[in-house]
Formats: structure tokens, sequence, C-alpha cells
């Protein structure tokens, strides 16, 4: 059921005000990737680097919004495009907070990538390619699901049996089979000053 009668309500302090406030912008960096890419392990030192330099924002990490927001959906295609129409809603309304949002999610299809870009303002959707050979994610597999997916315990895995659609032109690729940590943290900060985003 729909929701009807609704009215939005504008407020008197702006997503421009709270950017002010914040003394940065307030983008939407978007980590893509297979599982075991590295999109958490860097989201969350990219979180603490931009802590550490004063700057508000927030992750959102796709197992970690599966256990509230997304808990009811599963990983059909229809709930994977749910899950991120919803993930792109949450991080449109951090966006008006004035907060950088961290996103990490598999998100393998660009279509839906592309429609949380449409929800934004020009420059404000940063996509990050999360880039890693689909070997050396089976050779970390931190939560055991290659194996599984190879087995058949798990059907419609991204990577082994679903799609994963690479993106066409991301603002930012790291490479985490080919740089430490530090050296992918780096290179996404460097775009974020190189585009006055902080």
């Amino acid at each position: 059921m729909k929701s009807t009668n609704v009215t939005w309500h504008e407020s008197n302090v702006t997503k421009e005000h709270r950017q002010e406030l914040n003394n940065h912008k307030s983008p939407v960096l978007w980590f893509t990737g297979l599982s075991g890419s590295g999109k958490s392990t860097v989201s969350v030192a990219l979180e603490k680097a931009l802590h550490e330099r004063g700057i508000h924002s927030y992750r959102l990490d796709g197992d970690n919004v599966r256990h509230g927001l997304n808990k009811n959906l599963g990983f059909s295609p229809e709930d994977r495009t749910e899950n991120i129409r919803r993930i792109g809603e949450v991080a449109k309304l951090m966006n008006d907070a004035g907060l950088v949002t961290l996103t990490a999610f598999i998100s393998p299809y660009r279509e839906d990538r592309d429609q949380v870009r449409e929800l934004l303002e020009e420059g404000e959707f940063i996509e990050v390619y999360v880039k890693c050979s689909l070997e050396e994610c089976e050779k970390r597999d931190p939560k055991g699901l290659y194996e599984k997916a190879r087995s058949g315990e798990i059907k419609g895995f991204t990577g082994i049996d679903a799609p994963y659609e690479e993106p066409n032109s991301p603002e930012v690729v790291v490479e985490t089979d080919r740089q430490t940590l530090d050296e992918s943290v780096e290179t996404i900060i460097n775009h974020l000053v190189e585009n006055k985003l902080i």
C-alpha cells in the first residue's frame, strides 16, 4: 500500500547551511565491488581518517543495514534492487544533513547505482570501485561465502552464479589486490580534496 495525501515540508535550515556549519561538502561515497574486495575494510579506514581531519561522516555497511532497515530483504535480483533503493534514500537524507556518507555495498547492478546517483546533485555521488580479482576475493573469502557458493550451498552469489556489472566510469578506483590499505585511503582523500569536497 502506497502513501497518499503526503506533502513535502520544507525546512528553514538547508543542506548548504549544514555544510557551511561543518566546513565541508556532503558527498556520498558509494563503494562497490565483489564480496571480499575490501569495501568495508577501506570504508572503515577512510571513516577514521576523515574523523581525524574533523570531517563529519557516517558509514552504511551492507551487512549492518541488513540487521535492521533491510532485514526483511533477501538476495534475489528484486530484493537487491530494493536494498540499494532504500540505502540510496538514506544516503540522500545524510547528504542533506551535511554528512559525508560512506556506503559499502556489492550493489552489483549499474542501473541500481545510477538510480542512486540521480537522487543527488551533480558531483555529490562519488562511485568508488573497489577493484579486486575474483581469484583474490576467493582467496580472502573472509566470510566463507565463496566456498559455500562453489559447493552449491548459496545460490545467486555475485561473481559465481550471479552477475557483477563493473562501473563504466567510476570517479575513483582503488585496486586492493595491488594497493595497500593506506594507499587506497589516500587515493580517495586526494580525490575529495582535489574536488574541494573536504
